[in-house]
């Protein structure tokens, strides 16, 4: 049995995955959920504002809201994104002994399921979550097109970062797969620019008029009125947000550069080592039978990762912004995988001894973190 462990040791770092995911959740439950919290608190009562379709949802089934809401909500979120990555990869590549290092890598890695288990009840899964649905529903008609924009007008509803966070990936998982799959017709092409363009206004309208336009004394006062426990004033500590303009979010981030860029190392690392994993995204776009296809992929990820830049540039949570920023790379990595190739792209080696050391480690790791590494 150790002999069989040692060959082929996929399976035991699959389990540990597992047990790593259950030992952060139970560390997670017994912190104070500060900013989750208070989205499930702030709704439409006063009139369109950023970041509160969550909590007008709540506010449709609860006058009070419980502190345990966050963990069951973010619970309940983790739980569906599993469930709709692991029949994601089914349908990608199968599950078979070949294959399980390609998931360890990915579902394993400190980037993805472990980091959202760490950030439950922050807004991050949800771009996942409705990305992965498109990468599964049939993408033949303009239906889906319009899906894609009602779920990243959700988003944004959700909070306005979503647009830079996964409405880029969702646009290149459109572009695979309809415009490449089907044609770029002029009625598809024009529905989808007047589709992305509703979605940028309703961004421009949540950061420059979703701003609270009461007094932040009233809104707490408010906010109070919805809580189970409303002694509980810790908890509505970042209040403040609903009034913060974006140059204050800038000049905040430029301030604290100098001390979060130290974590800019490590973040290198981590990706560094998932190099196993971007070999074979790398051989899966030079498998591409065309050189058009090709182009537009590695157009989409240089896209993708200009839009993170922008955030690094605007909000500090650079842990969580390297975590979503993996986590797109690896939902592009399954579109890619949608196209015609031109050959087989050969999986990451099971038995490979470098590659087995990587996998280990990353397993060990339980998660990236919200603004530092760790």
């Amino acid at each position: 049995m150790t002999v069989a462990i040692r060959q082929n040791p996929w399976r035991l770092l699959l389990a540990i995955n597992a047990a790593v995911i259950v030992g952060v959740f139970v560390h997670k439950i017994q912190l104070p959920p500060y900013v989750p919290y208070i989205h499930l608190l702030v709704d439409y009562h006063f009139g369109f504002i950023k970041r509160a379709l969550i909590g007008a949802m709540v506010a449709l089934f609860t006058d009070k809201v419980p502190v345990w809401l966050v963990f069951a909500i973010g619970g309940a979120t983790w739980l569906v994104t599993l469930g709709l990555y692991a029949r994601l990869f089914q349908r990608t590549f199968g599950f078979t002994a070949k294959t399980l290092p390609l998931f360890v890598f990915i579902a394993g890695s400190p980037f993805f399921l472990k980091n959202f288990m760490h950030t439950l009840g922050h807004f991050d899964i949800y771009g996942c979550a409705l990305a992965i649905v498109l990468l599964l529903m049939p993408a033949s008609s303009l239906l889906f097109v319009a899906m894609a924009a009602l779920f990243s007008v959700i988003l944004v509803l959700i909070h306005h970062i979503h647009l830079l966070m996964y409405v880029p990936t969702i646009v290149t998982i459109v572009v695979v797969r309809h415009y490449l799959a089907y044609g770029c017709r002029r009625g598809n092409v024009a529905f989808g620019i007047v589709a992305l363009g509703l979605v940028s206004v309703l961004f421009f309208a949540a950061q420059f008029l979703g701003t609270m336009p009461i007094p932040e004394a009233d809104f707490v006062a408010y906010l109070k009125t919805r809580m189970a426990d409303p002694s509980r004033t810790d908890l509505l500590q970042f209040a403040y947000i609903w009034y913060q303009p974006l140059a204050k979010e800038v000049s905040d981030t430029w301030g604290r550069l100098p001390h979060n860029s130290l974590g800019i190392p490590v973040f290198a690392l981590l990706i560094w080592l998932h190099t196993p994993l971007w070999r074979f995204f790398a051989n899966l776009i030079g498998a591409l039978a065309s050189d058009l296809h090709k182009r537009l992929i590695i157009a989409a990820l240089v896209g993708v990762s200009l839009a993170y830049v922008v955030m690094f540039a605007m909000v500090f949570d650079y842990s969580r912004w390297i975590s979503n920023w993996a986590v797109c790379m690896f939902l592009i990595l399954h579109a890619v995988k949608m196209l015609p190739p031109a050959r087989d792209t050969a999986l990451i080696p099971a038995e490979d001894q470098t590659t087995n050391i990587f996998g280990l480690i990353l397993t060990l790791i339980p998660r990236v973190g919200i603004v530092r590494p760790f």
